[in-house]
């Protein structure tokens, strides 16, 4: 009877389903963006008024007058809604065009392609750093439970969640503005995204660290304590488990047993979580952007709500919702990297 010692064969059936399971799951998640992306469209032309944007014009604007301007946005009330958005649907489809609206240019696919990489800028590497540091001492901690550093390192994290995003931010102003006055220079820039006029790589790679220093320490602040205290608590669960205590038998200390063992399972909500936060690394800084007054999806997706703005919100709804779906993907394939019990299942 012929064997297969390398396992060749194996490995690679198990790869095809791995990507058959993926493929499923791009496909379901594909359907499910759709679907809600239409359901937003219906459901912010039952709540918000677009109307409302010409309210207190002086001169008063007539009724007509309202409706034929709305025309040209494909957002008037007089049209049947079922017509607006097979309109709106297919200039999606066919031309990528997600509308005008009032905020901003006007320009929807111009303010979204903006928007996101300014919000990508401000909050992407903030919550890479969040999570390293979280991770790491949330290992550091378990592996030294109740001793000194472990009280001193939950008491800032306690300190870090129960602190508001403005508190955070507006102490840092206060102490950027004081550094800026004894040095007698812009160390810090307080507000603003970017600078005009600068010329070569490296200004500007000073000028965007000068503006990125402030809002990436209080976004650190205010979200690395959850992954901390998150990973402290798995893995004290884990180190009670039956392959570590069988790790420390043979002869492991704590810090290796957690290290070489426990680390690799009790890290996958981490990175679930992580996934799943993929949304809002993009439209939750609303507070952060406004502090610092940078021009990111956060303060777009609140001015859209507030100019009743239809088109601006579908699309940041569909932008966040895709982001859901490549979150939930980035999910399963951590989970899939990091336990081995689901490869075999």
């Amino acid at each position: 009877m012929s064997r297969n010692p390398t396992g060749i064969g194996r490995r690679h059936v198990g790869g095809h389903i791995v990507v058959r399971y993926l493929v499923r799951r791009v496909v379901t998640w594909f359907v499910m963006v759709f679907l809600a992306t239409n359901m937003t469209f219906f459901l912010a032309n039952y709540f918000l008024d677009p109307r409302a944007n010409y309210a207190g014009r002086r001169p008063a604007l007539l009724p007509e007058q309202i409706n034929a301007n709305l025309e040209r946005f494909n957002l008037n009330p007089e049209t049947p809604l079922l017509e607006r958005w097979w309109v709106w649907l297919r200039s999606i489809l066919f031309h990528w065009d997600w509308g005008r609206g009032f905020y901003g240019t006007g320009d929807v696919n111009r303010e979204i392609a903006t928007r996101m990489w300014v919000s990508a800028q401000l909050v992407l590497g903030a919550t890479i750093i969040a999570v390293v540091l979280g991770v790491s001492l949330g290992v550091y901690t378990a592996s030294r439970q109740y001793k000194r550093a472990d009280r001193f390192f939950q008491g800032i994290s306690l300190v870090a969640m129960n602190t508001h995003t403005v508190v955070a931010s507006l102490v840092l102003v206060l102490i950027a503005i004081k550094i800026n006055n004894l040095t007698g220079a812009n160390v810090f820039f307080v507000t603003g995204g970017t600078s005009e006029g600068l010329v070569g790589f490296l200004p500007h790679l000073v000028d965007i660290l000068q503006r990125l220093t402030l809002p990436t320490i209080s976004l650190v602040f205010i979200s690395y304590a959850s992954y901390h205290m998150t990973q402290r608590s798995i893995l004290l669960d884990n180190i009670e488990m039956d392959y570590v205590r069988t790790a420390r038998a043979k002869g492991l200390t704590r810090h290796q047993a957690i290290r070489r063992h426990a680390l690799r399972t009790s890290i996958i909500p981490i990175a679930t979580s992580v996934a799943f936060s993929v949304p809002s690394v993009f439209t939750g800084a609303v507070m952060t952007e406004t502090i610092y007054a940078w021009h990111g999806m956060g303060e777009y997706f609140v001015q859209t709500i507030q100019r009743n703005d239809i088109h601006g919100v579908v699309a940041t709804a569909a932008f966040s919702a895709f982001l859901t779906a490549v979150g939930a993907i980035l999910s399963d394939i951590f989970v899939v990297a990091l336990d081995p019990r689901v490869r075999v299942s």
